[in-house]
């Protein structure tokens, strides 16, 4: 079986957004123009492809990032039927709700491009920034739709410098709009200096024609922007400009095509996904800017065998190289394992290396996905993404490859829980299902952890949000029938030290027999976060929030003992000292000690370390450490006054305030535990008008008299 596209005739993108800039509504219409589905399906009447779960569609919003593949081929091509000139689209649409960042940042990793849609009347939204910073971290080249233009008090102008000012200056104009709110009539395309309007019942044919004239002043003050931006990439091209010869259109796509590909430039369209305007022609600039995999340079990893970088070229003729992005459990076939293939080609009935476990797995079937529908296929190439049936053993992040060519590509990260609740089954029937439900749930969201209360045996489920805890609640009573009580939302709190301490712990016991003899000396003191550059020393082990350093000279512990002792240390930070939180941010130094040639053994230095850490953790300072939220409120101009009040009230700290629309957006650092219920409560405040944004930004020390609380609580 052969490639039925051409590497250079695929695009792997996303569209991603703040929550309602009409992400999912973007979409349908490209599902609709490239002849996937034969009717636009609308948020509002829950008839969606992408939102194909029933929390998606009751709620209205997306929860899951759907993967769908279609085919497109560019407005101006007079032969649609010409499959020499179709693209592939591997298109994820992702969530735009906080609570499922995760969704966005896994799709990020693996995907080319992105198309980042923004609300016409709100401009750059929280959420919205949070994804540009995702993107950035994953080098992401980016085009921007200003949606929503029909709106009222949308601005084109308005949510362009929002992008400037909050996201980029490397954004420019690539449209601009004939018209806003009622009278919005089309766009003008700056390069090509043609308007384009939209006819039929759903906008499906592209009329293009020459510019009215009330817009044409505008087109060549911003057309000679653009120009300038793009030839400025190019030396030869920019001094060819500035002696008056412009480069044809052609030669301007190319030199566009490419500062895209290398974040240098993010162009700008504008359109109404709703009223059918637009869309067409930023798919068309998914084919003319947004990077192939070819385009992109050679995945890189390390050999599991030899702890040396590798990297694979793009194409079908190197190893099998994919990465494991995404788990779903799928009401109809089970378990689907979504991946990324950069290098090589897999097919079904083969055998397959995972290079974190060393398993192997063999593959029974390959499917292809339409949001919730399947289609199966043989085999996958390069640059193309689908989903694997039944895999047992590999989770997200796992790299999949060629056992003779093993590789581990780098490990998608996610953000830590910030919310808990504690959670019993209803019934003894219920216990087994719930354990089982959570196992599954937990495998497919990396943000979704689960612990047990040591002191009373209850399970505690871990994750983003309030709404993204019920959302799972919820799946597990429809998906695993699963019926359980479930406590309060409480905040997942950390300690650590703000001091030093030097202590030396023996740990003796004599029996009748062989005794117990452990005796270690350490250094305690708070870490400071890592620096990304900074070069490890081979002694020390470390995480982000632990650091273990072994200082031992002339083997006055023997080394097979060193490990029992950063595992005691390790058990004893999931313990805490003052409220029985997790301990983080931590140095600890092992730096003397002494054994006993018949005594000594693992449990007893492990024991020795565990004593000693809880007495060194105890007179250095320890403090409570609390989640502080980045929020954003939404309100009319009347209420601001009780909503600045309201958050100063909940120890928040007012950071400024700036116009949204026709309203104003108030941004605050407030703490977690201050912020449940608060919705419900702004709603109330501003006769249901208001709207809340919130997401994790910092732990910070717990003030004196709000820790006593806690740690009387947990006594």
């Amino acid at each position: 079986m052969n490639r039925d596209y051409p590497l250079d005739k695929v695009r792997n993108f996303g569209i991603v957004a703040h929550v309602d800039a009409g992400k999912t509504t973007t979409s349908e219409r490209v599902l609709f123009y490239t002849g996937s589905q034969h009717k636009i399906g609308e948020v509002h009447e829950g008839e969606t492809t992408t939102d194909w779960m029933e929390q998606e569609r009751e709620r209205g919003i997306t929860i899951t990032a759907a993967a769908i593949t279609c085919f497109w081929t560019r407005t101006s091509e007079k032969d649609k039927k010409d499959t020499a000139k179709k693209f592939r689209f591997n298109v994820i649409d992702t969530p735009g709700h906080i609570d499922f960042t995760a969704e966005v940042k896994r799709s990020m990793r693996v995907l080319d491009g992105a198309i980042v849609v923004f609300d016409g009347v709100a401009g750059v939204e929280p959420q919205s920034e949070t994804n540009w910073r995702y993107a950035d971290e994953a080098n992401v080249p980016r085009v921007c739709f200003i949606n929503k233009l029909d709106r009222t008090g949308a601005s084109f102008e308005d949510s362009y410098k929002s992008i400037l000012d909050r996201l980029s200056k490397k954004a420019v104009r690539a449209q601009i709009p004939m018209g806003a709110e009622g009278d919005f009539k089309g766009v003008v395309d700056l390069l090509s200096r043609k308007s384009f309007t939209f006819e039929g019942n759903m906008g499906e044919n592209v009329i293009e024609g020459e510019v009215p004239e009330e817009f044409k002043a505008d087109m060549e003050k911003y057309r000679a922007e653009l120009v300038e931006r793009i030839v400025s990439q190019d030396e030869a091209a920019m001094n060819a400009y500035l002696e008056g010869n412009e480069p044809s259109l052609e030669e301007l796509k190319a030199l566009l095509r490419k500062a895209v590909i290398a974040n240098e430039i993010f162009p700008v369209y504008t359109g109404s996904a709703l009223k059918n305007k637009g869309v067409q022609l930023v798919l068309d600039a998914v084919v003319d800017y947004l990077p192939s995999p070819l385009d992109l340079p050679p995945v890189t990893g390390i050999n599991p065998k030899t702890d040396q970088p590798v990297e694979r070229q793009v194409s079908d003729d190197e190893p099998f190289t994919a990465l494991a992005f995404k788990l779903q459990t799928d009401p109809f076939v089970g378990a689907l394992t979504f991946f990324r293939v950069y290098a090589g080609t897999v097919s079904a009935g083969s055998y397959i290396y995972n290079a974190n476990t060393g398993a192997k797995e063999r593959i029974g079937r390959i499917v292809r996905l339409q949001a919730d529908k399947r289609e199966e296929v043989e085999k996958v190439f390069t640059g193309e993404i689908a989903a694997f049936v039944g895999m047992k053993e590999t989770k997200t992040s796992h790299t999949l490859c060629d056992e003779a060519n093993p590789i581990i590509l780098e490990e998608i990260k996610f953000p830590e829980p910030v919310v808990s609740l504690r959670i019993e089954p209803a019934t003894k029937a219920d216990q087994e299902k719930m354990g089982i439900a959570i196992r599954k749930l937990a495998d497919e969201d990396p943000t979704f952890k689960v612990s047990s209360d040591e002191e009373t045996a209850e399970t505690i489920i871990s994750g983003m949000g309030e709404l993204h805890l019920e959302i799972l609640v919820d799946r597990m009573k429809r998906e695993f029938n699963v019926v359980a009580n479930v406590g309060k939302p409480q905040v997942a709190y950390r300690e650590t030290v703000m001091g030093t301490a030097d202590v030396e712990n023996k740990y003796i016991k004599q029996t009748g027999g062989k005794g117990q003899y452990g005796h270690v000396k350490i250094k305690l003191k708070h870490l400071e976060p890592i620096d990304p550059e900074a070069k490890i020393a081979k002694n020390v082990t470390r995480e982000d929030h632990f650091e273990f350093v072994n200082n031992i000279k002339g083997g006055v512990i023997p080394q097979e003992y060193i490990p029992a002792v950063e595992k005691g240390i390790r058990e004893s930070l999931t313990r805490g000292i003052l409220a029985g939180y997790p301990i983080v941010d931590v140095s600890v130094d092992l730096y003397d000690g002494s054994y006993h040639d018949v005594d000594s053994s693992e449990i007893a230095f492990k024991i020795a370390a565990s004593q000693a850490f809880q007495e060194a953790a105890q007179k250095a300072k320890p403090v409570i450490l609390e989640p502080i939220m980045k929020v954003e409120v939404v309100v009319p101009e009347q209420f601001m006054g009780d909503i600045t009040g309201s958050l100063s009230g909940k120890r928040g700290a007012i950071e400024g305030m700036e116009d949204r629309g026709m309203n104003k957006a108030i941004n605050a650092k407030v703490p977690l535990s201050e912020m449940f219920g608060y919705t419900t409560s702004l709603r109330s405040m501003t006769e249901g008008r208001g709207s809340m944004t919130m997401e994790f930004d910092h732990y910070e020390v717990v003030p004196a008299n709000v820790a006593n609380d806690i740690i009387a609580s947990r006594k």
